[in-house]
């Protein structure tokens, strides 16, 4: 069997092909980073051996498109986290730094620590319109903070106590910019009160934007994991952070292999007569955050989580190792709901009914579809 490393651009893709037994070098090319490109780099693999693996580097928007024919092709893929390979080339005898010594690098990681250590490349469409349309919505928030803060200093020049009085994230509400409008459009004319009054025109059309996105996506996991949607401090945007940056949960061997991917797993650190763990800094970073968030909620509203943390810490776990805790349990509670089969597209969505909103251990600001009741995520 051979590994064929990948090292993807925007142009053009480095190969190489190594022996899974010794590391050896069995071939070497560059390819288009178009379909004629892939075709012909299938049919070279295929002429090299008839057992192989594909190895590329985890950076999804170069190398969706490669991935995808690969994967079309019958091909097995499995992703590299970039960090896996510079710690493969900095172990290289040739010194400096190319596309073929990266792509050599990346399948000599793989060889190294064995092909079932890395996730298995896995393209779920409605998965990825998840994610598409999750990434969009977070750069609009993005825009519509940097367009909020450019308003703020020209209030502060214009009408320096209208800019006190504005609360954090007021901005976002209808009403505080029809407010801010009336005012600018009584202060009269200049540049300044010009540039203000478009840029609140600006925050109207981005607070429209992202609230149609996030309704749009509560529609999607409603009918695509509304499992997700029914535990506790997991709302539509979590759900839509865990669906698209888990991408495929059939890439994990087990819960442990989720939980090292998503920054959750325990890290020895003891030393002498202490024994104990500290958090992962590494991982998913954005797939923590979603089980941060709902870890925090959980902390605050649900009466078994809170009793799990006072446990913890009278076991000596203090508060962060509690808290690493919890989200290990949380770890393993979403990788089996998203390892659950995903609903089929219903064609008439009005026979949804709505999750009571007064039920018991339920916080959230969306309205959801009615689901399975919630397995409790702690033993």
């Amino acid at each position: 069997m051979i590994v064929i490393g990948a090292d993807t651009h925007k142009r053009t893709h480095a190969l190489a092909a190594v022996d899974e037994g010794t590391g050896r070098v069995r071939g070497q090319r560059q390819i288009e980073a178009e379909e004629l490109g892939h075709l012909a780099a299938v049919r070279w693999a295929r002429e090299l051996d008839d057992e192989r693996v594909w190895a590329i580097e985890d950076c999804r928007h170069v190398a969706r498109r490669f991935e995808q024919t690969l994967i079309a092709a019958g091909e097995r893929v499995v992703r590299v986290p970039p960090h896996r390979m510079g710690a493969s080339r900095r172990g290289e005898r040739e010194p400096g730094k190319s596309d073929q010594i990266d792509a050599l690098a990346i399948a000599r990681a793989v060889v190294k620590d064995g092909i079932e250590r890395f996730p298995v490349a896995h393209l779920d469409e409605r998965a990825m319109e998840i994610r598409l349309l999750s990434d969009h919505r977070k750069d609009l928030v993005a825009e519509r903070t940097r367009v909020q803060n450019r308003l703020r200093w020209h209030l502060l020049e214009l009408c320096p106590e209208l800019e006190r009085s504005l609360k954090r994230g007021s901005l976002a509400a209808a009403r505080q910019l029809e407010r801010i409008d009336r005012r600018l459009r009584r202060i009269g004319g200049g540049e300044r009160v010009r540039v203000a009054r478009e840029q609140v025109a600006q925050l109207r059309v981005l607070n429209r934007q992202v609230d149609a996105l996030e309704r749009e996506l509560l529609v999607l996991i409603q009918a695509h994991r509304p499992q997700l949607l029914a535990e506790t401090g997991c709302g539509a945007l979590t759900a839509a952070l865990l669906i698209g940056r888990t991408a495929g949960t059939a890439r994990f061997a087990s819960d442990a292999s989720f939980a090292r991917q998503s920054g959750t797993a325990p890290i020895r650190c003891s030393s002498g007569q202490r024994n104990r763990h500290r958090l992962d800094r590494g991982g998913d970073r954005q797939l923590n955050h979603a089980l941060h968030v709902i870890a925090i909620t959980r902390a605050r509203h649900d009466p078994d989580t809170k009793a799990y943390l006072a446990r913890k810490e009278a076991e000596g776990k203090g508060k962060k190792g509690a808290l690493r805790c919890l989200k290990r349990h949380l770890a393993r509670r979403f990788h089996h709901l998203l390892s659950l089969p995903a609903e089929t597209p219903q064609s008439d969505p009005s026979t949804s009914t709505d999750v009571d909103p007064a039920a018991p251990g339920r916080r959230d600001t969306t309205i959801v579809s009615a689901a399975p009741a919630p397995m409790p995520c702690i033993s």
